[in-house]
Parts: C-alpha cells; sequence; structure tokens
C-alpha cells in the first residue's frame, strides 16, 4: 500500500480507525494497567526491555472531537498546557516537516530529545467522522545536543470520534524507548499516572482552547 503522505500508509490510518470502532487485544499478553474516569489502559510487556506498548480506550467527557484532534495538533498551545514539554516545534528538513520535541524527565535523568513525523486525517467511514493522527520518529536531522538523549524508537496514534453526546470517543496506541537504564518507578509511573495525567491534562486543554477561540 502505498504512504498516503508524510510517510504514513492507508492501512496505517485505516488500522488506528478499526482499534476505535472494535479494540484489538489478541491473546493473554495484553494485560488491563488502569481503569478509571471511563478511560481502560492495557500494557503488553517486553520481556527484553521492560517496557510497555500501550493501548488506551476510553471517553472524554465534556470535549468535542474536532476540538481535541486541533488542541493535539496545535504545539504551541501545548507548550502551555504540557508541563513536561521543555521545547516543542515544527521545522523544514529536506523537504519534510518534522516535529522537535525535548520532555523533561525527573532529575537526575537526562531530558529525552524525540524528532517525529507526523500526519492528520479527518475520515468519513460509513457517515462515521473519525479523526486519526499518526506520529513516528524520523531520521534526526537537527544537531545532537549535550545533556539530552535522542530518543531512536517512538511510534503514536490518536483516532477521535464523537460519543454522541458532548464528548470524544478515543483510542490511543503509545511505545516509546527512551534509552538508557529507566528506573521501573518510572515505568510503573508512566502507566498508572503518566498517560492519565496527560489525558486528563488534554481534556482541560480543550475547555481552554474554546475560552481561547
Amino acid at each position: 500500500m502505498e504512504p498516503a503522505g508524510g510517510g504514513f500508509s492507508e492501512d496505517q490510518f485505516r488500522e488506528a480507525c478499526a482499534e476505535l470502532l472494535r479494540p484489538a487485544l489478541p491473546g493473554a499478553s495484553w494485560e488491563l494497567l488502569l481503569e478509571a474516569l471511563g478511560i481502560s489502559i492495557y500494557g503488553l510487556l517486553d520481556q527484553q526491555t521492560g517496557l510497555y506498548e500501550y493501548k488506551v480506550f476510553g471517553v472524554l467527557d465534556n470535549c468535542l472531537p474536532d476540538v481535541l484532534a486541533d488542541v493535539y495538533m496545535d504545539l504551541d498551545y501545548r507548550k502551555q498546557w504540557d508541563q513536561y514539554v521543555k521545547e516543542l516545534y515544527e521545522k523544514e528538513c529536506n523537504g519534510e516537516t518534522v516535529v522537535y520535541w525535548q520532555v523533561k524527565y525527573p532529575f537526575p535523568m537526562s531530558n529525552r530529545d524525540y524528532i517525529y513525523i507526523w500526519q492528520r486525517r479527518d475520515l468519513d467511514l460509513d457517515g462515521r467522522k473519525i479523526h486519526v493522527i499518526l506520529q513516528s520518529t524520523s531520521v534526526p536531522q537537527i544537531a545532537e545536543r549535550s545533556g539530552v538523549v535522542w530518543v531512536n524508537q517512538y511510534k503514536q496514534s490518536l483516532a477521535i470520534e464523537s460519543d454522541g453526546k458532548k464528548g470524544s470517543k478515543v483510542f490511543m496506541y503509545y511505545f516509546d524507548n527512551p534509552g538508557g537504564q529507566i528506573p521501573s518507578w518510572l515505568i510503573n509511573w508512566v502507566a498508572k499516572s503518566g498517560v492519565p495525567n496527560f489525558l486528563e491534562d488534554m481534556g482541560k486543554a480543550c475547555q481552554n482552547y474554546l475560552k481561547k477561540t
């Protein structure tokens, strides 16, 4: 299948839509890590690295799909509501738009740098409007920074549609390998607090985004 633009194939967008409509958690390997506030977080453990792939399903109340997608794509606005952003901006590199993202890590760990491509598509599937955003690491085209660790494995997808009320039904897939020695407490924190807090903050950001606009 040919890429749909931005390095992503049509199949990748369809797969994200399919997960939103019918979650795919094959076998017994995916474990339910957390269920709260209408959100379920599942993890698939990689025994070699000790890292998880995550799948998130649920509903964000009082957060319209169009607004949620716009908030997610608005990098300048994210710097206001995401406390872990150190730097975040788009840059043209060799005719391709990439995103540079530096994430704050707790002391004494070094911050992490990400270079990724991303693309949003608004799809109509049998009358259902679904927003899909795909992200994946790109070849670094920005000079390395001293004291910051490059992340070369990162992938995220987000699919959003109306919950039929005033909220959004969401599916999110997330994986990254931040490199270095990651303590187990931080891995546990990502699942138990990091992802839920991010979704909660994004929900609040949607409310403020409406006021801003």
